[in-house]
């Protein structure tokens, strides 16, 4: 089946600021009065959105939560980020994920953002990245309540591609998502999706095992051959 589509999530794909989410989650809680224990971040928060990260380390530590209580503390979680980046000189961007972009677009075909990252953070970003043009489609944090590993979010960057572009008639199957952590391979996969595993922010090894295609850099993959396994 033809490749009509490529899906990329956002941090730790095309930005690297895992590191600077982890430094603000842990700024957050601290001012609730909570300690980020070790390893915390990397058990409810990579590959997920804000809400569900919080969220689920404030039920972890007893916390009720309550729906205004929550989008509270995401909104600073929020201004924080941007203000963090508007003070940065040059963004983290992976270099490998540029050239891959670049290979992309030459290849005629279109590109989604699927994030748990807000859509304005997203857009900060890719602005001042020069990127914004490359991609048709963002779904961000913000446009579906379920996090990855659930699905959402790909499957409505499909529609949503397809409400745009009706003559490309595009299916799960034809979309190759590019992901960097556990619950984002998941999420293409139980979306119908192919999947490459990149070793940004886990090891190659461990992400062989659950992606269909594993590599260290995004220059090392071949479009052409995976479209030929398509």
């Amino acid at each position: 089946m033809t490749l009509k589509a490529v899906l990329f999530d956002f941090n730790g794909v095309i930005i690297n600021d895992e590191f600077l989410h982890e430094k603000l989650i842990e700024q957050v809680l601290l001012e609730e009065n909570l300690l980020l224990k070790p390893g915390e971040y990397q058990k409810f928060c990579l590959g997920k959105n804000d809400r569900t990260c919080l969220e689920d380390i404030l039920i972890q530590r007893g916390r009720y939560v309550k729906e205004e209580y929550l989008e509270h503390l995401i909104k600073r979680k929020t201004l924080a980020y941007q203000k963090q980046l508007e003070s940065l000189e040059e963004l983290p961007i992976y270099s490998d994920t540029l050239d891959f972009i670049n290979l992309v677009s030459q290849a005629n075909l279109k590109m989604a953002v699927v994030t748990g990252s807000i859509q304005n953070e997203v857009e900060l970003v890719l602005n001042k990245a020069n990127l914004t043009d490359y991609f048709q489609v963002i779904i961000g944090g913000d446009h579906v309540k379920a996090s990855k590993p659930e699905p959402d979010g790909y499957l409505l960057a499909v529609d949503i591609l397809n409400q745009q572009y009706p003559d490309i008639n595009l299916q799960p199957s034809e979309c190759l998502v590019i992901e960097d952590t556990f619950p984002g391979i998941e999420a293409a996969k139980r979306a119908g999706m192919s999947v490459v595993g990149v070793a940004h922010t886990y090891p190659f090894h461990m992400l062989q095992r659950l992606a269909n295609w594993c590599v260290d850099y995004l220059t090392d993959l071949e479009l052409d051959r995976i479209q030929e396994d398509n």
